[in-house]
């Protein structure tokens, strides 16, 4: 008998608490053994998901929206997506960051939510999230499954500008080196595609707003893009970026673990997932007025 969404979003809890823990412990089988779990989890929550939906595909149930007022005359009606009973705009980023597996911007972490699910994810709304998490975690600690966190800089361990990161992933996972971007580019677009995937495998045929979004990244990889396809062939993607990858990989791996292991050794848990205060703050603490 299938397992229930609320049966399955307690596995998911359980299962990144256990993540956690195995992380912490710098337990690499055990992490790798929950990471396999937590992915076959998630796509069975996914699928859950999508059946309880039912055939029209809609993934997220909200009420209809409210009858919307006569726009003046001479200018178009603007369509409204409907926003209550919306999820928590930190789940919406969770999602999209899992499915992007590496740090991101918000204005692509906005894209990707919305080429994916029926709810739209305003980009400016994330600008205080982070610091929202923050404040939640000084206040209780571990007690949330996870957090919306921040990417690390490889140098300073300070917050790297405008990219967001999940509290889950190793620290490895968060720190940004010179490499980073590109082959955090190169991950987004294997992750987007992997979804595209199982969509098409389970028989849902993927938004167009998804294979917009492959088709952006795959134009940059080589090999990625054929010009003559009507649309961007997955798994042709994903082998271009692994290729690509691999030029780059062993020292992006190197510089990342190098910075991983200073943040373990120098930071509190706090700072490893917000960062270290940049020298101007950590002036301002410390006299209260900046020289």
């Amino acid at each position: 008998m299938a397992a229930s969404l609320e049966e399955l979003e307690q596995r998911l809890s359980h299962l990144r608490t256990e993540l956690r823990g195995a992380v912490r412990a710098r337990d690499k089988a055990e992490t790798a053994r929950i990471r396999r779990a937590l992915r076959e989890a998630e796509a069975a929550w996914e699928h859950a998901l999508e059946t309880e939906a039912g055939p029209d595909g809609e993934a997220l149930l909200t009420e209809p929206p409210a009858p919307q007022a006569p726009a003046p005359t001479g200018e178009p009606r603007r369509k409204e997506r409907p926003t209550h009973g919306s999820i928590p705009i930190r789940e919406q980023v969770h999602q999209a960051l899992t499915l992007l597996g590496a740090p991101a911007a918000p204005k692509l972490i906005s894209s990707t939510y919305e080429a994916f699910f029926t709810e739209s994810l305003v980009a400016t709304k994330l600008a205080s999230l982070r610091r929202d998490e923050e404040r939640s975690f000084k206040a209780q600690g571990y007690a949330r499954p996870y957090y919306i966190c921040a990417a690390l800089t490889h140098d300073r361990l300070v917050p790297a500008r405008g990219l967001l990161a999940l509290s889950t992933w190793p620290v490895e996972r968060r720190i940004i080196g010179p490499l980073s971007p590109r082959t955090d580019f190169l991950t987004h677009a294997v992750g987007t595609a992997e979804q595209i995937q199982r969509l098409t495998t389970g028989g849902h045929p993927a938004p167009d707003a998804a294979w917009r979004l492959l088709r952006r990244f795959a134009l940059t990889i080589p090999g990625a893009y054929d010009a003559a396809a009507p649309q961007p062939d997955p798994a042709r993607v994903i082998a271009a970026a692994h290729a690509e990858a691999a030029v780059h990989q062993q020292e992006d791996d190197q510089q990342r673990q190098a910075a991983a292991q200073r943040a373990r050794s120098q930071l509190a848990d706090v700072q490893q997932l917000f960062g270290a205060a940049p020298m101007r703050d950590a002036l301002r603490d410390a006299s209260g007025t900046l020289p």
